[in-house]
């Protein structure tokens, strides 16, 4: 880590701003405006895929976040320089938001396709979606986990810099993999190329299966550190120069 860099501390700058605003000033409804919606929600918006970068959940969210991007974006930034850093930024984090609303479409669709495939209409399936209340009956074919995914996929927005931050990782990964990290709860540092993978690792276990631990949008996560990894890969491999 060294000197706070323009990008990196303008970026925080933004994410702070907006993280209190909305603390103050609920009503404004920023939240519901600049959170990441499921596509079928009325709430959902296509400028939301950038504004959930800049929306956090709470303080420790928002501080793991931020640190993560000062202590691996500021090597980053300074090696490629500002507007290179900002495009990679920007683009782990879309590539992070739409690669979790597709990963959250195709399990919601196919809860939508059995329920149909029971005998439900698009009706009868919108009402649960709007109220959470369902016939009993259907747990004859799905199980009460099932919809309350279903009904949770519909409802929950996703907010967070985490997407670009994990592409950031890959990307610090990469350009120096034999630097030492470690974790407040596990203190052994880990060179970067072991470190890094193994928590990509654990997100895609966690989020293909059911021992998913609170909130956790892990396919945001993987799709961040996909979408890094690409480009960071090829710049590495064509010695891109800084982008001043």
């Amino acid at each position: 880590m060294g000197r706070l860099t323009e990008a990196v501390k303008h970026l925080i700058i933004i994410n702070v701003i907006l993280f209190i605003v909305p603390q103050f000033a609920p009503a404004i409804g920023l939240d519901s405006l600049f959170a990441l919606y499921f596509p079928k929600n009325p709430n959902f918006g296509f400028w939301q895929f950038l504004t959930h970068m800049f929306m956090h959940g709470g303080f420790a969210h928002i501080l793991f976040n931020m640190y993560g991007l000062y202590a691996f974006g500021t090597p980053l930034e300074q090696m490629w320089g500002r507007n290179k850093f900002l495009f990679f930024y920007f683009s782990a984090g879309l590539g992070a938001g739409a690669i979790y609303t597709f990963a959250n479409y195709y399990q919601f669709n196919g809860v939508y396709e059995q329920l149909m495939s029971i005998g439900l209409n698009a009706t009868e399936i919108q009402n649960i979606l709007d109220t959470g209340k369902y016939s009993t009956d259907i747990l004859n074919y799905l199980s009460e986990k099932d919809l309350s995914e279903f009904y949770g996929t519909y409802h929950t927005p996703a907010v967070g810099a985490s997407g670009a931050i994990y592409g950031i990782l890959v990307a610090f990964g990469l350009s120096f993999p034999n630097a030492k990290l470690a974790l407040i709860f596990f203190p052994v540092p880990i060179a970067a190329k072991y470190f890094i993978p193994a928590i990509i690792i654990g997100d895609l276990f966690f989020g293909m299966t059911k021992y998913s631990i609170g909130n956790v949008a892990h396919f945001a996560h993987v799709g961040g550190a996909l979408i890094g990894f690409i480009i960071a890969w090829y710049w590495k491999q064509n010695q891109f120069k800084r982008w001043d």
